[in-house]
């Protein structure tokens, strides 16, 4: 015999008719649910623009080159590298590059309100060759077609970074040295900041006679890849690599993976806190509507098809919420970008502003997302409204679980998983085993709650109590179940808002220390643009003899590729070692070198990207040569994710045969003014570098620094926002349901004597209490949570760590509005389930 089926219009019928006697449960819901789809579908677009903008920009200049031979460091290689190159069976163009960072105009002091600088990339090349690699970056005049080989040459993103134009004057300084020319035409078609001129004129200007930043290389048609690569490779010096497209999309992709893999994890764990808050509100819908699945059994409807129909409730109230964080997502993928750029905040992109294309793919994904965890949220109630036994839950209403003793071991079981999987290793260098423990952990606590409150409630059940409140305990040790779906979107949405508060917490502080301990000094000068060159010793000596100085340190950064598919490391000469001046924030234990061996301390980054671990050995390109180095020690940065080193300046010119500094810490003497100072500093620079002169205090540089880091947490702090709105949306849904759910037990207190008001005192009492337990739970599984996101997820994904720092502030005022909300919304709820007449509530039983 077939199993019988709800008719389709009955059963929509009974879906509609408690959406509409519950429209806050439904609304609660939905909304959880779009509120994942929108932020992890909002946070793909954008990555997803800011990508294809950022490779776009970087294949404008590589044009079509088949592989880059690229200088290790800003010096570049001998040019004499060229015709060899050339000439090698297998190539059929080389095409030569200079190129180097430039400025123009003056730089910005912080708090002083001067001009902004505009920082490009200022490239030589020869036209004649590039024409065919490179073609976008060939200038063309306007009025005019086909290559032009004198002038400078803007793209629209220069030309909008520096305010120039086309036809007028331009000061351009690089390498301290300050050239003066015009802009003669536009570069079509390149989306980064550069500015391009001829290679002599180039070499000549900027200091770079005789040497080569890069060579772009176009194989011939036929030519073996593999086979010209390894014949080119045994030419080059110690100070070039080669770099294929490859290699470049991959160093592209990897400045920012960890970034929008962190973001989009967190939408995800947003979804999956929407998805509680379903279980929490469906779970509630099958208590209401007991009776009326117990009929609908006894009509014979079969379990089966009862399930059924509550997981096509769950689908239902899923493709309504994916339908609107689909279009909610756009519009704030849309409005992310204008408000912080392509990079959300994180400093990635240079400010792009993509263009948002969807894909129909992607946004089925995301919303295919959304309805899976609306249908496996409903799964569970579904199984309960099935398995209830029709003839009890006819005549009482009853709840399940009266008297049930609750289990804790799958609870504890998921927060042990949870903790062995924090120990994983990252998977393809991203903390994915990191967010499945978060994940692990988040199950584990909702499922422990019914135990949990019980372990909390043990010691109320005692002591004397007023009448409502002794009502209101003995109801909730009577019915774990009920009190633990009350608790479920409490706990998920207060968990996940506490871990990501205290880690933004602990990194904010953590930050603000480590600034101090690197900026002890009263005024700092930096110079923006000379990777090639800076202060020379004379001008060293004279910014040194400046009066009120009473001390000044010297410093030389400069980039250095360590590998082909990772982004450059900082390498920074400065007064540093064991009795050094400059003291590193140093990490861990160290290593004494050996004599004669030179030693180098590392950040933290290194020693995830390269093991570069006390004790053991690094090899550097310094002066046209591979230097072996010994690693005597680790410190903290937390302005280079991808790795900075730190040399002993002394080291660095022996090595390098480069006296020349950009940077300089400087003690001022006592009663002297910080601000005179500084401008003394800047009127005794080289005029050629006065331009390039960034001065500022400390106070200035750390308050810059965390506005920056505030813009790189926007969007995370947005999460914590939504976070805080689930929570109290999922609250005032949860206690709306299950007070309404419970008219009949009202009716009954009101006809032994129990008084309206007391009716709604233990309401509050037992809204008070959830929200206890539901504070305490929650704040606590947060606060572990946020252990996993600083010591697991930080370290593997932007590989430094932090100091934990708790925002008592926040937990505390959290804790009460989860209280205070609790207890609010059983009393309104409460109110309106005994607006009916008692004897109407209780009639069915006589």
């Amino acid at each position: 015999m077939a199993e019988p089926l709800l008719p389709a219009r009955p059963a929509l019928w009974l879906v509609l008719g408690e959406w509409r006697a519950q429209p806050l449960r439904v609304a609660a819901a939905v909304f959880a649910i779009a509120v994942g789809v929108a932020l992890g579908f909002a946070v793909h677009l954008v990555n997803q623009a800011a990508l294809a903008s950022f490779a776009g920009a970087v294949h404008s200049v590589a044009g079509s080159a088949d592989l880059q031979i690229e200088a290790r460091t800003p010096q570049g290689f001998a040019e004499s590298l060229y015709p060899r190159i050339a000439h090698v069976p297998g190539v059929a163009v080389a095409s030569p590059v200079v190129e180097v960072a430039a400025t123009s105009g003056q730089i910005r002091r912080p708090g002083s309100g001067g001009t902004a600088s505009g920082r490009l990339t200022l490239i030589g090349l020869d036209p004649f060759r590039a024409v065919a690699v490179t073609p976008a970056l060939v200038g063309v005049r306007p009025g005019r077609d086909g290559a032009a080989i004198d002038g400078v040459y803007f793209s629209a993103a220069a030309l909008a970074a520096t305010g120039a134009r086309v036809g007028g004057p331009v000061t351009l300084a690089a390498g301290g040295r300050v050239w003066e020319t015009r802009v003669a035409g536009r570069l079509a078609g390149v989306g980064r900041a550069v500015a391009v001129t001829d290679i002599a004129t180039a070499q000549w200007r900027l200091g770079q006679l005789g040497r080569l930043q890069r060579l772009d290389v176009r194989l011939a048609q036929g030519a073996d890849p593999a086979e010209v690569t390894a014949r080119l490779r045994a030419l080059l010096p110690d100070d070039a690599d080669i770099a294929t497209p490859a290699g470049e999309e991959a160093r592209s992709d990897s400045l920012s993976r960890a970034y929008r893999v962190n973001l989009g994890m967190l939408a995800m764990v947003a979804l999956l806190t929407g998805g509680f808050l379903v279980f929490s509100v469906q779970s509630l819908a099958v208590a209401r509507r007991r009776p009326q699945f117990a009929l609908l059994r006894v009509l014979g409807l079969r379990q089966g098809a009862l399930a059924r129909l509550v997981v096509g409730e769950g689908l239902a109230l899923g493709i309504a919420g994916s339908i609107l964080g689909l279009g909610f997502g756009y519009g704030l993928a849309a409005a992310a970008i204008d408000l912080v750029g392509g990079d959300l905040g994180g400093g990635y992109f240079g400010g792009a502003r993509p263009v948002l294309a969807v894909t129909p793919g992607a946004g089925l994904a995301f919303a295919g997302l959304g309805i899976g965890v609306a249908v496996i949220a409903s799964l569970l109630p579904g199984r309960e409204a099935a398995r209830a036994r029709p003839a009890v839950a006819l005549k009482s209403g009853a709840d399940g679980d009266a008297g049930a003793r609750p289990r804790a071991w799958p609870g504890l079981a998921l927060l042990a998983a949870g903790g062995l999987a924090a120990l994983a290793p990252p998977i393809a260098g991203l903390p994915i085993a990191g967010y499945a423990a978060m994940a692990l952990l988040l199950a584990g606590g909702v499922a422990v709650m019914p135990a949990l409150a019980r372990v909390l409630l043990a010691p109320w059940q005692a002591m004397r109590a007023p009448v409502p409140v002794e009502l209101a305990l003995r109801r909730l040790w009577g019915a774990p179940r009920g009190a633990a779906v009350a608790l479920c979107g409490i706990v998920a949405s207060t968990s996940l808002m506490v871990a990501m508060a205290v880690m933004v917490a602990s990194f904010r502080g953590s930050v603000d220390d480590w600034l101090g301990q690197v900026l002890p000094s009263d005024v700092y000068l930096h110079l923006e643009g000379v990777e090639t060159a800076g202060l020379d010793p004379a001008a060293q000596a004279r910014l040194a003899a400046t009066p009120g100085v009473a001390r000044i340190r010297f410093q030389r950064s400069i980039a250095i590729r360590l590998a082909a598919d990772r982004p450059d490391v900082q390498l920074s000469a400065q007064p540093v070692g064991a009795t050094g001046p400059v003291q590193l924030p140093r990490v861990g234990a160290s290593a004494t070198p050996p004599p004669g061996e030179v030693p180098v301390w590392v950040s933290e980054a290194m020693v995830w990207l390269y093991d570069a671990r006390p004790g053991t050995r690094l090899t550097l390109p310094l002066g046209g040569r591979k230097v072996p180095v010994f690693v005597a020690g680790v410190w903290r940065d937390y302005a280079r994710q991808f790795g900075a080193i730190a040399m002993a300046d002394e080291d660095f010119t022996r090595l390098t045969g480069d006296a020349t500094r950009s940077d300089a810490a400087v003690d001022v003497a006592p009663g002297a003014d910080p601000r005179r100072i500084a401008a003394a500093l800047t009127a005794r620079l080289p005029p050629a570098l006065a331009g390039q002169a960034l001065v500022a205090r400390p106070a200035e540089m750390r308050a810059v620094a965390l506005q920056l880091f505030d813009r790189s947490f926007a969007i995370t702090y947005a999460l914590e926002i939504v976070s805080i709105l689930i929570g109290l949306v999922g609250v005032a849904a949860t206690f709306s349901g299950q007070t309404l759910a419970r008219a009949r037990e009202f009716g009954m207190l009101r006809h032994i004597g129990v008084t309206r008001g007391q009716v709604l005192a233990m309401l509050a009492s037992e809204g008070a209490l959830l929200g206890l337990v539901g504070g305490i739970a929650g704040i606590s599984l947060g606060l572990v949570m946020a252990q996993v996101l600083i010591h697991v997820v930080n370290p593997q994904s932007f590989h430094w760590t932090m100091d934990v720092s708790l925002p008592w502030g926040l937990l505390a005022g959290l804790f009460a509005a989860l209280v205070v909300a609790a207890a609010g919304t059983a009393v309104i709820a409460g109110r309106r389930a005994l607006s009916a007449d008692a004897v109407r509530a209780v009639r069915d039983d006589w």
